[in-house]
């Protein structure tokens, strides 16, 4: 069978897991559910029918990819899908609050179009949806376990991001790329690991193959946020859907960035006196690129892909993750 290319992939999942996606965000109450569908691209506020874009569903894929890597057919990932991608977008919608982000995948966020309480109430009731379809799904108390472990390391990374932005440019106190790895592990990592890993333990595998497939996710995750990181600096406002340098402007402490400042060079110095000012955000990202911090994030990106690349299920994913147009 001629392998599918990283795009199909993606398509095929989505296809598969839709139904059972739509059939719990249904159990919601009628308000609730309006507000998840239209963070799942569904519909518009008010309820009109949308074909905005929901995301890829490269966590949905990772969950279906690992079920098969263990021998058992893709359906038997889609509970695992369906949890995951529900935990996904209630992380999304209390992100968007706590950074304040007004805007994602080119239309307001949940909370900028419907309020904060609200959209903290529709987080709330995906988070519960997703332990009821694990709960439901018979796979037993382990992958609820897999699941709440996941949660707390992306609780940790997400503490951390929101520390980080209180800490300094410069000195001894400011944020290192190594502590940044750490938090997106966490933050973005631990998800994608618990994705491939609970497809595969509901597809019957072995605890070693679920703990090599959460190790893996966990490196694609770190790679995933760090190309995140460039697209926030250089990328096409109309593929990304954010404005053009807008983690700049929100002084984000970036991987780029973070690279960048220590390159101890005095293009670095310079770079840390416009952060702590109100430098121009076109000029920062020159100077971040000026002093290695773009390559050094590509770099390291490659570098986590490279270890992900080691686990067969994963293989169709990871180079159009990696690119993504940046």
């Amino acid at each position: 069978m001629t392998a599918l290319a990283a795009p199909e992939v993606l398509t095929r999942c989505r296809e598969l897991v839709r139904p059972a996606l739509r059939e719990a965000v249904g159990e919601l109450h009628p308000w609730v559910r309006e507000m998840a569908a239209y963070s799942f691209g569904w519909c518009e506020v008010g309820g009109a029918p949308a074909t905005a874009s929901g995301g890829k569903g490269v966590r949905q894929a990772l969950a279906v990819l690992g079920a098969e890597a263990a021998g058992a057919p893709a359906r038997a990932g889609i509970p695992a899908a369906v949890a995951v991608e529900l935990v996904h977008v209630f992380s999304l919608l209390h992100d968007d609050i706590m950074d304040g982000d007004q805007a994602r995948r080119g239309r307001p966020t949940v909370w900028k179009a419907y309020g904060t309480g609200p959209a903290v109430l529709a987080g709330d009731a995906l988070f519960a949806l997703a332990v009821a379809t694990l709960a439901d799904s018979g796979a037993g108390a382990g992958a609820v376990r897999l699941l709440s472990a996941a949660l707390l390391d992306l609780v940790r990374g997400q503490a951390d991001d929101l520390l980080f932005a209180t800490r300094p440019w410069r000195g001894p106190e400011r944020v290192r790329p190594r502590e940044y790895r750490v938090m997106a592990e966490g933050k973005t990592g631990a998800l994608l690991g618990c994705a491939a890993a609970l497809g595969a333990l509901l597809g019957g595998a072995p605890p070693a193959e679920v703990a090599a497939l959460d190790r893996a996710g966990r490196h694609l995750g770190v790679a995933f946020q760090i190309v995140d990181d460039v697209l926030g600096i250089w990328g096409d406002p109309l593929v990304t859907g954010k404005p053009v340098h807008g983690d700049l402007r929100e002084r984000k402490k970036t991987f780029p960035v973070l690279a960048a400042l220590d390159a101890s060079t005095p293009a670095a110095a310079r770079l840390a006196r416009l952060l702590e000012s109100d430098g121009a955000p076109r000029e920062i990202a020159a100077l971040v690129e000026e002093c290695g911090g773009r390559s050094a994030a590509l770099a390291e990106a490659r570098r986590h892909m490279a270890y992900a690349e080691t686990v067969e299920a994963l293989r169709p994913l990871l180079d159009h993750l990696l690119r993504r147009d940046v």
